[in-house]
């Protein structure tokens, strides 16, 4: 879709022009309904605005911004980062972690049937991110986050409530695999690019993201607030 696509034209290119392939409406309009859960497909949104820019821009880490943009929007999803971000490279996937982060989100709302799918779906969440590989057995990978997957992991945790040098190691930067010292550096290189604005002078850290949301870089370009 264009990147001045309206959220009109996305249920349209699912529903009507079916550009997911699906087989029947309803698979459509499920499909519709759930991607609009997990991204918003709307550029009302400000973190679809960022999705979306940033999207184009690095095709490389367009898994990375997916599953950042799902945590953002999915509880279920965010309750099983840690088990997984805290896996060490090379240790294989156990289920009876991720039923327990996954009890420990919803409490005893899952019966045994859902939650074993729930399991199979989170973990082809993470191995469509690359935090997970293998079919029968999931191995934990470590992932190479990009600049553009640092800047939108920074713009989370500051829509988080992370400011400062705090920000670097945030949990938002944690499931991009990155200590502080690589965090800075891939931020610098986001500033290289013109993704970020940030000062580091002793003990200032100042990182503006405005220009990662179009509309927001727009407004302040214009003298707004």
């Amino acid at each position: 879709m264009p990147a001045n696509a309206t959220a009109d034209e996305y249920s349209v290119a699912i529903i009507e022009d079916n550009c997911l392939g699906k087989q029947t409406v309803a698979n459509r309009r499920h499909s519709l309904q759930h991607l609009r859960e997990l991204y918003a497909l709307d550029p009302a949104v400000p973190l679809f605005r960022v999705l979306s820019h940033l999207w184009v821009i690095d095709t490389q880490g367009r898994p990375l911004l997916a599953l950042l943009t799902s945590l953002a929007r999915d509880p279920l999803l965010m309750g099983t980062a840690a088990a997984i971000v805290g896996m060490p490279d090379g240790a294989e996937f156990q289920r009876t972690i991720m039923r327990t982060s996954i009890g420990n989100a919803v409490g005893e709302r899952l019966n045994d049937s859902t939650l074993e799918k729930v399991i199979r779906n989170i973990a082809s969440s993470w191995a469509q991110s690359g935090h997970l590989q293998g079919r029968t057995f999931k191995i934990r990978r470590l992932v190479k986050a990009t600049p553009t997957t640092m800047a939108f992991a920074l713009y989370l945790a500051s829509a988080a409530g992370f400011h400062g040098p705090e920000i670097l190691t945030s949990a938002w930067v944690r499931v991009l695999d990155c200590g502080t010292s690589n965090a800075l550096e891939l931020t610098l290189e986001a500033k290289r690019i013109g993704l970020v604005d940030l000062r580091v002078a002793g003990d200032a850290f100042d990182l503006n993201l405005d220009r990662l949301d179009p509309r927001r870089s727009m407004e302040v370009a214009h003298g707004k607030n």
